[in-house]
């Protein structure tokens, strides 16, 4: 089994020979900065499991090392990607992880701490993750949508976010929500998860200059249609620029709310 291990095998087993030369050429005659050759290697070394190639640069090139997801994995497939990840020093995120792979995992790692309700397992790891500016908020509409709520949550921290949670302020007692107007108008992203029929995005839209992306969930009676109501109404709604994820994709919304917080703070540096 070939192994790519970047900074622990000679450099020329990760990138081709000859793209390797031409790079260093470029570098040393002055027409390519230093940076700029990082960047090209940033898309080559991953390491080989078999049934996954771990994806070792995605920090180097996306901001954030790669994530976990467990659904249709075996408790030892999610540690060896684990293992393969945490010999990086890069922090671990597993999502969507059931019993069964928690206990795998705080066997492998003393350190991982398992959130039953987000059902993620977190693993801290040696390389520090950047602290981001702002704040995100998480507005979730009702108790039954703390599932996504609580993913969300994990995920944005674990991506170097300051969160705050506002649980159970949905549009059925408007006046829960009014009562945070000032902390959520304070917010740099908001992220807004509701099912039923998904009304409270487009309330807390009209309320915030900040964006806001909305999340459906697939929590409601039978004409929430396993969260496509909310979906369409989110797709559908009044306030402006509302961005909306798949159902049930707390993961996705905190992903994209940790983008904007890392481009404010890039713009910030660049002033």
């Amino acid at each position: 089994m070939r192994v790519l291990l970047p900074f622990l095998l000679p450099l020329e087993l990760l990138v081709p020979s000859d793209d390797l030369k031409s790079l260093l050429d470029r570098v040393a005659a002055g027409d390519l900065s230093v940076p700029a050759a990082l960047k090209h290697l940033a898309h080559f070394p991953f390491e080989d499991l078999g049934f996954a190639k771990v994806d070792h640069h995605r920090r180097l090139r996306c901001g954030y090392p790669e994530v976990i997801f467990c659904p249709s994995k075996t408790p030892d497939q999610v540690v060896e990607i684990a293992r393969a990840i945490a010999a990086q020093g890069e922090t671990i995120l597993a999502s969507r992880a059931d019993q069964n792979v928690a206990a795998a995992m705080s066997r492998e790692f003393p350190s991982a701490r398992y959130n039953p309700v987000g059902r993620t397992v977190v693993v801290p790891g040696k390389n520090p993750i950047e602290k981001l500016p702002g704040l995100v908020a998480i507005v979730c509409a009702g108790t039954s949508d703390l599932a996504v709520s609580e993913e969300a949550r994990e995920t944005a921290e674990v991506l170097g976010c300051t969160t705050k949670s506002f649980s159970d302020v949905g549009v059925a007692g408007i006046h829960r929500l009014l009562a945070h107007g000032q902390e959520l108008r304070a917010a740099t992203v908001v992220i807004v998860i509701a099912g039923m029929e998904g009304a409270l995005p487009s309330v807390v839209g009209g309320l915030v200059e900040a964006p806001v992306i909305a999340v459906p969930t697939s929590v409601g009676y039978g004409a929430n249609l396993g969260g496509f109501t909310p979906l369409l109404a989110m797709l559908n709604s009044c306030a402006s620029g509302i961005t909306v994820v798949n159902i049930d994709n707390g993961f996705g919304a905190a992903y994209a709310a940790a983008q904007i917080c890392r481009a404010a703070g890039r713009i910030d540096r660049e002033k």
